[in-house]
């Protein structure tokens, strides 16, 4: 509707100041020629904007102008309470500063609205944390939020997977990312995008030099490139397993992360092939967890890993004092 995307152009001028006519348009997803006519409604309705062309040019509202007018939808206003279930603001130090912001938005909202919104929160929560994800170290992120926010740079003592030493690096952060109830700091490593696990990093020291990104990139365009490095990594190995249905559910949710393609289910067999994919070949070892209820059918080297694998664990037990003979 027309409408909303005049206030749409508004809050965004309001929020970012001079904004370019190309770019308002590919956010609302209309022509740089339909911004041009919107712009004449809102300034034939009284708000003071104004556009200027070339090099350094854009839309601006002028300057002093604001306007109290929130626009929200009863959806919109759903939305926004939901946030408060996110659990990512207790990391950061914002639970209360939350609840002051929803309180003074719910004062502010339509009175129809407000019902569905003060429902909303009581009735949706969002809990990011992945089931049987283990004990987690604490993180604090005080250090790494002032080094954001004051655009400098870091010096981290990061432990890598594996790695029984902390390494030093000195970064260039962007910023912070949640995922999955983990929190991962986004910096360039001279000059390449890297992924640090807030709870891997052993210590963090803000330096006195200003930070150094590269020109034009933001958080979410670094965040992107690491996050499809991460997703598109090919594993080490793929593997075939058979699994007895009656273990199918529960072998699906622990191992949803190495599954490649749903399993070949007819709905009627007692073994259901699956098909997996392993950064190593010794993390295939995974499999021994569930006994004899998973069989490893190929490749072979992976079948003699994890016959390795159960030798060595028969060994142990055999070995250990009271053991049966």
């Amino acid at each position: 509707m027309k409408s909303d995307r005049l206030l749409s152009i508004l809050l965004l001028l309001q929020t970012r100041g001079r904004v370019p006519a190309h770019e308002l348009a590919g956010r609302l997803e209309v022509s740089v020629r339909t911004i041009y006519r919107d712009i004449e409604a809102l300034s034939a309705s009284g708000v003071p904007v104004y556009a200027e062309r070339g090099r350094h040019g854009g839309i601006e509202l002028l300057a002093g102008f604001r306007t109290d007018v929130t626009g929200l939808t009863a959806d919109e206003s759903r939305a926004l309470f939901i946030l408060a279930a996110q659990g990512a603001h207790a990391a950061l130090g914002l639970d209360a500063a939350l609840g002051s912001a929803l309180r003074k938005v719910m004062a502010a909202l339509p009175a129809p609205h407000r019902p569905a919104a003060e429902v909303t929160s009581r009735r949706i929560l969002v809990d990011a944390t992945r089931w049987k994800s283990g004990p987690q170290q604490a993180v604090d992120l005080e250090v790494l939020q002032d080094a954001v926010f004051s655009d400098r740079r870091l010096s981290l003592r990061y432990r890598h997977s594996g790695g029984r030493e902390p390494r030093t690096y000195t970064v260039d952060p962007y910023g912070l990312v949640a995922k999955a109830g983990v929190w991962y700091l986004v910096a360039d490593r001279r000059g390449v995008p890297r992924l640090f696990r807030a709870d891997r990093i052993r210590s963090a020291r803000p330096l006195d030099e200003p930070v150094r990104r590269r020109p034009g990139v933001e958080l979410a365009d670094a965040w992107e490139v690491l996050r499809r490095q991460v997703e598109e990594r090919r594993g080490g190995i793929d593997v075939t397993v058979r699994v007895r249905r009656d273990r199918l559910d529960l072998f699906q949710r622990i191992v949803a992360a190495e599954l490649t393609a749903p399993p070949d289910d007819d709905g009627e067999s007692e073994w259901v092939t699956a098909r997996l994919s392993y950064p190593t070949l010794r993390a295939v070892r995974q499999l021994l967890a569930f006994s004899d209820q998973v069989e490893l059918l190929d490749p072979p080297e992976a079948r003699a890993e994890l016959l390795a694998a159960a030798r060595s664990v028969a060994a142990l037990y055999q070995e250990a004092p009271g053991a049966l003979k």
